[in-house]
Order: C-alpha cells, then structure tokens, then sequence
C-alpha cells in the first residue's frame, strides 16, 4: 500500500481527521442535517423537493465555511474579512429569486444553515462541547413541531365567487359558505382585492390545521390583490 494512503487511513482512524478535515464534525452535522429533514420537517410536509434541498444545503455549507477558513488561514489571507463575505453570501441565497419560501421551509433553512456553519468553525473546540448547540437545536426543533405546533392556524388563499356575500354583514354566512365547500375548520377570514367585472374577490381563509397542508397548482393572481390582506 502506498505509504500516503496508509498513513492517511492511520491517522483517520486515531484522530478522526484527514489535514484539516474533521471527520467527526462533518458526521455530526450529516447526522443532524439528516434528523431535522427526516423526521422532524418530512414527517409532517412529505416535501421531497425540500428533502432534497435541505440536505445539499447543510453538506455544501458545511465545506463552504470549512475551506474559507483554512484555506484563507494558510494563504495568510484575510481571513476574517473572507469569512464575512462569504457568510453574507452564505445568508442572501436564502432569498431565492423564485417564488417566496415559506416561512416554516425558510427557518428549517436558516436553522439548517446555522448549524452548518457552527459544525465547521467547531474544530477549535472538544466534540462533546459542538454537541451541545446541535442537540439544543433538534429538541427546540422537535418541541415546536409535535407539542407548541400540533394544531395551530393555517392561511389559503381563496378565489371567491360568490361577491354578494363579501359584506361585512354577511361575514357569517360567507364563512359558514367557505366552510361547507372547503370543509376546514375556518376561523375567520379577510377580504383582498374585489373585482366586479369578473365577480370574483381574492380571500384570505384562516382555519384550523391539524396537519401540514397540500399544495396543488398555484392560484394565478397578481401580488397587490393579496399582499396588503390581513
């Protein structure tokens, strides 16, 4: 065997790294990474595209901070100053230039992130003491998912027909009507952009959810019909 490898494997098997690589850490952030998606965020959402995204995320960042810092470090180059950049970079592709991401999505992301880079900066610091952060996470992640977020007040936003009943005296049977046809547990609702031409009014449904909800095809309407609904 060549006496590079060998020694590689040597040391990988008596200190967990490879150079600068910790093998350790990135286990531990897989680790992670993996339990978040898995069983805390599909679960519940049974999202493969966010599966997907998640877990490529959380390795691609993990590598990304790892190498700017000592790969920086051993150049002698400005090592704090890449950091920075490369943690704005890091932070401003959470605002994709696609349809807005869901505010649950959005902080698994941010969370997943997080961590990453925590998991990679962490080699300056004992294994046990980078578990700490990571563990506090998952538990705080887990409690909100199956104990604070078990039911909790869900939006849809509804393309409603029957105009005549928009008036705010007749709130009561516009909801009682959006509860027989949706067959949610509507709580209340707010009434967007109205348009007498083609009778129809943009709503804002609020309803009990008790699970996470399905998305089917896109409600084609223009940003200002709902975005100022409250």
């Amino acid at each position: 065997m060549n006496p590079d490898i060998s020694t590689t494997f040597s040391n990988l098997l008596t200190t967990g790294s490879v150079g600068h690589i910790m093998l350790w850490n990135f286990l531990l952030n897989t680790f992670v990474v993996w339990l978040m998606v898995h069983f805390l965020y599909y679960s519940k959402s049974k999202r493969r595209d966010f599966y997907f995204t998640f877990t490529l995320i959380g390795i691609a960042i993990y590598f990304l901070v790892f190498f700017m810092i000592f790969v920086l470090e051993d150049m002698k180059g400005k090592t704090g100053i890449g950091i920075g950049i490369g943690l704005f970079g890091i932070f401003s592709i959470m605002r994709y230039r696609t349809d807005a991401m869901p505010v649950r999505e959005m902080t698994y992301l941010f969370s997943i992130i997080c961590l990453s880079v925590i998991n990679a900066m962490g080699s300056a610091i004992t294994f046990v003491e980078l578990l700490i952060p990571n563990i506090i996470v998952v538990l705080a992640m887990a409690l909100c998912e199956f104990f604070l977020l078990r039911t909790h007040e869900a939006t849809k936003l509804v393309q409603y027909d029957r105009i005549a009943l928009i008036a705010p005296d007749k709130r009561d049977e516009l909801v009682e009507d959006l509860r027989q046809r949706t067959g949610l547990q509507i709580t209340r609702v707010a009434v967007g952009s109205i348009d007498f031409l083609r009778d129809t009014a943009i709503i804002k449904v609020y309803y009990v959810a008790t699970e996470e909800p399905t998305y089917n095809s896109p409600l084609k309407i223009k940003r200002e019909e709902w975005e100022t609904v409250e």
